[in-house]
């Protein structure tokens, strides 16, 4: 199977992802193995004390290694999550938040992924996220040719 481009990844979330559209996610950057994916600010997204809420955070961390698991293995729609695990590190203020996505393992039916989150301009770390995708039976698996490190 070849691997999903920007183009594959953005007309799937347009039509079968409306949580990543009622976000406004956005897919900046894919490579194999990698992606990049942007929350674009929103008042809609703070909680009390102005700081982005968590559930936006897991979205987009989420969102990410979606669309590099896809980079790895083609359009497999039924590829989902079984295990996310957040750290929330620095309280994030307002503004876009970037998710700098690497696949650290693939395999022929799970991947797992990091995730390193900032808020646009800033150098703080605001979470760290891993998360293990199961890959459907019969999907073909590309290897992803070197190792990626997560990060701007």
């Amino acid at each position: 199977m070849s691997q999903a481009t920007i183009a594959q990844i953005q007309s799937l979330t347009r039509e079968q992802l409306p949580f990543a559209l009622a976000y406004g996610f956005r897919l900046e950057a894919l490579d194999s193995g990698t992606a990049t994916v942007r929350a674009p600010y929103s008042n809609e997204f703070l909680r009390p004390g102005g700081t982005i809420s968590g559930p936006v955070m897991m979205g987009l961390a989420d969102y990410g290694v979606y669309a590099a698991v896809l980079s790895c293995i083609g359009i497999v729609e039924l590829t989902v999550t079984t295990n996310l695990n957040i750290n929330f590190l620095h309280r994030p203020e307002p503004g876009d938040l970037l998710a700098y996505t690497r696949i650290i393992k693939l395999g022929k039916r799970l991947a797992v992924g990091e995730v390193e989150m900032f808020v646009e301009g800033k150098d703080e770390l605001v979470a760290h996220v891993t998360a293990t995708y199961s890959i459907p039976p019969g999907s073909v698996v590309s290897p992803i040719s070197k190792p990626h490190q997560a990060g701007r």
